[in-house]
């Protein structure tokens, strides 16, 4: 049997899922500013208020969530959207990303060239990624061509 809260208990439990401070939903929720910090921690320990308050947090947790379907909903919409508003390019960006999300649309990338007598060819696009990194600060700043960079010099 399910036992029902006062309506100021509901109140704290709303109040405390907003930041999860006691003491400030005791007082949003009208109880005295004097006993707030004790009457927040009283209301903690109750079944019913914990009962609530994880009840609450799995509501929360759940309008959040994130599924394939949202991110198509959204992306449909903002289609939509581009398209009433006449703007082709976030009309085709939308179209895109739900090619992609639907896994229609999967980028290729063809690595061709070489560094020394290293073939770049045979790299993974996780290697050549993790490679950029490396690299990519020392193209930026002009590398290092004397070859003492990391030799105390």
């Amino acid at each position: 049997m399910k036992l029902s809260l006062t309506p100021k208990q509901q109140r704290f439990v709303q109040e405390y899922l907003l930041d999860h401070n006691g003491t400030q939903a005791a007082i949003r929720a009208g109880y005295s500013d004097k006993t707030a910090k004790q009457q927040g921690s009283r209301l903690l320990t109750e079944t019913r208020i914990q009962a609530a308050v994880r009840a609450g947090q799995r509501k929360v947790a759940k309008k959040a969530e994130v599924t394939v379907d949202s991110l198509m909903a959204e992306l449909e919409q903002a289609r939509k959207l581009a398209l009433k508003e006449g703007q082709a390019s976030a009309a085709v960006t939308a179209t895109m990303g739900k090619g992609k999300l639907a896994g229609l649309l999967v980028e290729k990338h063809k690595h061709s060239g070489a560094i020394g007598n290293y073939d770049l060819s045979k790299l993974s696009d996780n290697e050549l990624d993790r490679l950029e990194q490396i690299l990519g600060p020392l193209a930026d700043d002009g590398g290092d061509p004397s070859g003492a960079g990391e030799e105390g010099g």
